[in-house]
């Protein structure tokens, strides 16, 4: 977001939580309902997201109550990964939905600049103002206008492992980068390879990158690279590569090797450490792993599933990337004002509430009540977001234009796959970045 994102997406998309053939029934959106009597009974709003698998059952849920609040109906429709090429299809064809959760915020500034969106109501701006932190107002504010509120984020500095494969393996959790791969040849020789990769969708691998750079380069840097005021060519970016590309050409480190991991979505990569046939001792990926690992295979978060921060890189601080997915209202929809009316809901500590005991959410709202969040290891992930304030760097290819942070098969994602492919070329791989991000930057 996920994007997952890249929430993934996301991205974050953090849309592919869930191993989707389980909800392929639901898969293709729906009304909720039914809408009873409330200030908006009789009318339909339409929600677009990246969402699938228990993700979109879970957001239901949070639809299922605006429409018990209000009485209207909601539809949502699947957006696929590109929201982008989506939204932009839909307005053209006249069939434009009312709200979008825009996992990035690259995506979320086209919009604007393209004039599609709706500035937030005064009522939604002034929840977000006392219950967001500033960095979250400033990620959905373009040119001045505020038209992104964060509903969901995603705490995306977080190493998952089966504590079992550690304890099999006789090691702890690592303190430092270099530990980790360490510990993930240890884990290998008791007979599990350390890292499911999900190298089929490239946003898991600018995750990677954006975690390892963070640390190792800088908070400074890190934002200069993300507006492109510094370029891929630059030596801390090769420096960078050169570090993941330690991780990718091992084969004791990536369960498969490199061409298995880019045979591999993220859902596939959580089943690989917690499903019934485990293949690999970590994942990598945002909180939303959690959730997954609970809702599909029935892991007891603390005692099953674990995680460990992203460790410190070379002496770097410890990294803390987050995603998030932003509600906007479109322009072109058929029903904005109602649209407006669930943006303020989705602004309340209420909303949120919905989702947060279900597993796999993050809400970014101060006000949202700990106790709600249906685990302990879900509470302190959630504790550590709220706490990190402004500290927080957003997931750098979700602040990229769609084109080189938010493609599948082109830009980063791509060039990042042809790196796991084939990791011997750092300086090669940051020329080829460089010449994506000049691209779609336009600078």
């Amino acid at each position: 977001m996920r994007r997952p994102s890249k929430t993934t997406r996301r991205t974050t998309a953090t849309g592919a939580a869930a191993l989707a053939l389980a909800f392929g029934a639901t898969a293709c959106g729906g009304a909720t309902g039914p809408a009873g009597g409330g200030e908006l009974s009789g009318q339909t709003v339409t929600v677009a997201g990246v969402w699938t698998g228990s993700e979109q059952e879970n957001f239901k849920k949070v639809l299922d109550a605006f429409t018990a609040k209000t009485g209207a109906k909601t539809v949502f429709v699947p957006s696929g990964d590109n929201v982008s090429t989506f939204v932009g299809s839909k307005i053209e064809g006249g069939n434009a939905p009312d709200v979008v959760m825009v996992p990035q915020v690259g995506v979320l500034q086209q919009f604007a600049k393209e004039g599609w969106l709706q500035p937030l109501s005064g009522e939604a701006a002034e929840t977000a103002d006392s219950t967001l932190a500033p960095v979250w107002k400033e990620y959905g504010t373009v040119g001045g206008t505020y038209y992104g509120l964060y509903f969901k984020a995603a705490h995306k500095s977080t190493v998952w492992y089966a504590p079992e494969a550690f304890t099999q393996a006789g090691v702890s959790v690592p303190k430092s980068y270099a530990d980790m791969l360490k510990t993930g040849r240890t884990l290998a020789d008791s007979g599990r390879p350390a890292f499911a990769i999900a190298g089929e969708d490239g946003w898991t691998l600018t995750d990677w990158f954006e975690n390892v750079y963070l640390s190792q380069a800088g908070p400074e840097k890190y934002d200069q690279l993300a507006q492109h005021k510094l370029k891929w060519t630059d030596d801390s970016v090769v420096r960078a590569l050169t570090t993941l590309g330690e991780l990718f050409k091992d084969k004791q480190l990536v369960a498969g090797g490199a061409q298995a991991a880019l045979g591999t979505d993220f859902p596939t990569s959580v089943a690989q450490v917690f499903g019934p046939e485990p293949k690999a001792g970590m994942v990598y990926e945002g909180d939303f792993v959690g959730g997954v690992a609970k809702g599909q295979f029935g892991k007891k978060l603390g005692q099953d599933a674990t995680f460990f921060p992203f460790p410190s890189v070379d002496g770097g601080k410890m990294p803390v990337v987050s995603g998030g997915d932003a509600a906007v209202v479109l322009k072109g929809g058929k029903n904005g004002q109602a649209g407006m009316k669930l943006v303020e809901f989705l602004a309340s500590a209420e909303a949120a509430e919905v989702w947060a005991g279900a597993g796999g959410f993050l809400s970014p709202n101060n006000e949202v009540d700990f106790a709600k969040y249906g685990d302990d290891t879900t509470r302190s992930t959630a504790n550590s977001l709220i706490a990190a304030g402004n500290s927080i760097r957003f997931d750098m290819s979700d602040q990229a234009p769609a084109a080189f942070g938010g493609t599948k098969g082109a830009g980063e994602w791509k060039v990042l796959q042809d790196f796991l492919r084939d990791p011997s070329d750092p300086q090669g791989t940051a020329a080829k970045l460089e010449a994506e991000a000049a691209k779609a930057y336009g600078n």
